[in-house]
């Protein structure tokens, strides 16, 4: 495909394309209406013509980055895909999207089989975006079809990239749940995942294989793609894999990566609440020394261990005995404009961690205007808001600090009860 031309007011000089900003669209607004006015800003305009201006630049843009996916410098396409990446991320462009799909599929298709390592990354990354875009119909099924043998011959190639095998792990879980329309094709793929992470699991004699950062890093986004994809099993299915996994996933603790013993150890929070979902009274008989497993960790103490780990150790493993023993859940509270969202369960949050690692901070835009992502959380048809309405919502600067200031003075109050102030009485 071609490139693009420049536009004569851009002054006809070639420029490397960039990577997209939430700040661009702005920047190259002001500069393409400067020759209007020189005393307004588009801001202050306020009209349509300033709105249609910005978005008729923003469009020119993203085709500037779709065609630039296709330009024999891998830098330029790498940087083209991680502007589509930043855009997809930030804003919602069902119809601008939906008449390029094909074109940007192909683009994507063309970047995993050629490219290498990081545009590898960043294209499967893209593929993840583009049908949380498109949302759960035929058009993401299309481009899922064109993708996933792809996804899996990397996933499974021992050979290729490191980095493009454990971002086609995780792109092939979220666009599993997103666009698979057959449940059987879920359970292959979730055979996949565990012909990877479970090898990790300690033999039958005890004995550990010792794996490589890398690989192991491969093997946890293998464990959260399965957990992922497991959140919407049926009943049926899930027994199964209570039979088959939850006497080997503890074994997983044990491991060196604490990242690793993170999401075994949120996995098996995960199991237990889906068998208790089943049945109120479920009980496996190893639980005991489960839980002491799981208390060890979230008590942990080694000097060994770097404080960071420790302490999101910790507390991740406070929640997972929680959940073991009394079939608990600390609920936490998402805002995202004028609505709230309650994360109080383990599959809520399993879901909510997927989708917020490729949106990023575009995760409260996407609840707020995204239909897929809002029937994903059960959030009902976007609301609308005017701006005079946010506007007398806001709080001030001032206001807003001395709330921060109370909540801060609160918690650290609170949190010194707790706190070992390890005095050493023998000095007095």
């Amino acid at each position: 495909m071609p490139r693009s031309k420049k536009r004569s007011n851009r002054g006809g000089q070639q420029r490397a394309v960039q990577p997209f900003s939430d700040e661009d669209a702005s920047i190259e607004t002001l500069s393409h209406c400067s020759s209007f006015s020189d005393s307004v800003s588009v801001a202050d305009e306020g009209g349509e013509l300033g709105e249609d201006v910005a978005l008729e630049d923003f469009q020119y843009k993203l085709k500037g980055f779709i065609d630039s996916t296709v330009d024999k410098s891998a830098k330029t396409r790498q940087s083209a895909l991680d502007g589509l990446k930043a855009a997809m991320a930030t804003k919602i462009m069902y119809e601008f999207i939906l008449e390029r799909r094909m074109t940007i599929t192909d683009s994507i298709e063309r970047c995993l089989k050629k490219g290498k390592g990081e545009e590898q990354r960043a294209a499967a990354s893209l593929a993840c975006l583009l049908c949380i875009q498109l949302g759960s119909g035929i058009e993401s099924e299309e481009v899922f079809k064109t993708l996933k043998p792809i996804f899996k011959n990397i996933l499974t190639d021992g050979a290729a990239n490191i980095q493009a095998r454990q971002a086609c792990a995780t792109s092939l879980g979220i666009c599993s749940l997103i666009a698979e329309d057959d449940i059987l094709d879920v359970y292959a793929t979730m055979e996949c995942f565990e012909s990877l992470f479970s090898r990790s699991y300690a033999k039958a004699d005890g004995s550990r294989s010792t794996f490589s950062p890398q690989i192991t890093v491969l093997h946890i986004h293998a464990l959260l793609a399965w957990a992922l994809l497991l959140t919407i099993c049926p009943g049926t299915e899930v027994k199964a894999i209570l039979s088959k996994h939850l006497r080997k996933l503890p074994s997983l603790l044990e491991c060196d990566d604490v990242n690793m013993r993170i999401a075994a150890g949120e996995t098996i929070a995960l199991l237990f609440e889906l068998a208790r979902d089943l049945d109120a009274e479920f009980e496996p008989e190893d639980l005991e020394p489960l839980c002491v497993k799981l208390n060890a960790l979230a008590t942990d103490c080694n000097k060994h261990r770097a404080k960071n780990d420790k302490r999101k150790q910790r507390s991740v493993f406070r929640d997972v005995l929680r959940a073991v023993e009394e079939g608990d859940f600390q609920t936490e509270t998402i805002r995202f404009g004028t609505e709230r969202m309650d994360i109080d369960s383990w599959v809520r949050k399993r879901t909510y961690d997927a989708f917020r690692e490729f949106v990023g901070s575009g995760m409260n835009y996407h609840l707020q205007a995204n239909d897929f992502i809002r029937d994903v959380f059960e959030l009902g048809p976007p609301m609308m808001v005017d701006s005079a309405t946010l506007k007398a919502m806001k709080i001030s600067r001032f206001e807003r600090h001395l709330y921060n200031a109370a909540a801060f003075k609160a918690r650290t109050k609170a949190r010194s009860k707790c706190r070992d102030k390890r005095v050493d009485v023998g000095e007095f």
